[in-house]
């Protein structure tokens, strides 16, 4: 697979799950009925969370 189209199908994969959590996150909102759906501290947890996977995924090439 060339290039171009790597990037492209992970802009497309990346733009899908975000808009999966987002709807997700607005569900939880709703159901909860408050203003925002997460706290700063699980937003903290799902930042380093996010850094994570993608560290493993960055290193997916080193194991050859």
């Amino acid at each position: 697979m060339n290039k171009g189209r790597t990037l492209l199908f992970g802009a497309l994969i990346g733009a899908t799950t975000g808009l999966v959590a987002a709807m997700l996150l607005n569900r939880r909102a709703e159901k909860s009925e408050r203003e925002t759906a997460i706290t700063a501290g699980e937003g903290l947890k799902l930042g380093v969370m996010v850094l994570g996977l993608l560290r493993a995924i960055g290193s997916l090439a080193d194991d050859k």
